[in-house]
């Protein structure tokens, strides 16, 4: 009885030790997870999840879609450009990577092709918010070849710029989940190949 009694205060005791010395770094985050937007620990246990699955951090932030078998690199780099034409999404920019590494190496390399596009008058509405948000800013979408030569896009997670803090104003949510439909639009129909 005596052995029994010396085992639970020793858990007591470091119970105890654990509550004084984690106490003050989980209230501080419950009291701010307090005034996040409801979806906030949603899109935080998600991020958490994939991490633990992949190991990656990079691969827990984004969203990705396997491009259909039999479409070339050429025909989804016509849908992606056309869907964001249709969904009226400013192209700002390319990016030919995988064609840059391949003039600078001499040797070919996979297909990697990075695109940028923006609403300007929402990434405006963004930085007014918050300066921090023009890291994000514009939208990637990337086409790119794995090392079996089956091709990918993939697009920045949204979820966590949109609910992973304080809730969003109602003007600025609205058109920040806008411009996620467009971008999961994008990623869904370039994979099939639609235009």
């Amino acid at each position: 009885m005596g052995f029994i009694r010396n085992i639970l205060t020793i858990i007591g005791l470091v119970a105890i030790a654990l509550a004084v010395w984690a106490g003050p770094t989980l209230w501080k985050y419950k009291t701010a997870f307090d005034g996040f937007d409801p979806k906030a620990m949603a899109v935080y246990q998600k991020m958490g999840d994939q991490l633990v699955d992949s190991g990656n951090a990079a691969a827990a932030t984004v969203w990705k879609a396997k491009v259909a078998e039999g479409l070339t690199f050429e025909e989804v780099d016509e849908s992606i450009k056309s869907i964001a034409n249709e969904r009226n999404i400013k192209g700002v920019g390319e990016l030919p990577l995988g064609d840059q590494v391949a003039a600078m190496t001499g040797k070919p390399w996979r297909k990697l092709q990075i695109y940028l596009y923006c609403n300007p008058l929402t990434a405006a509405k963004m930085i007014e918010h918050d300066l921090a948000y023009a890291a994000y800013l514009p939208c990637r979408v990337s086409l790119v070849e794995d090392e079996t030569g089956q091709l990918w896009i993939y697009t920045l997670d949204m979820d966590m710029m949109i609910y992973g803090g304080k809730t969003l104003p109602p003007e600025l949510l609205k058109e920040a989940l806008e411009v996620k439909d467009i971008m999961q639009d994008i990623l869904k129909r370039a994979a099939e190949g639609d235009f």
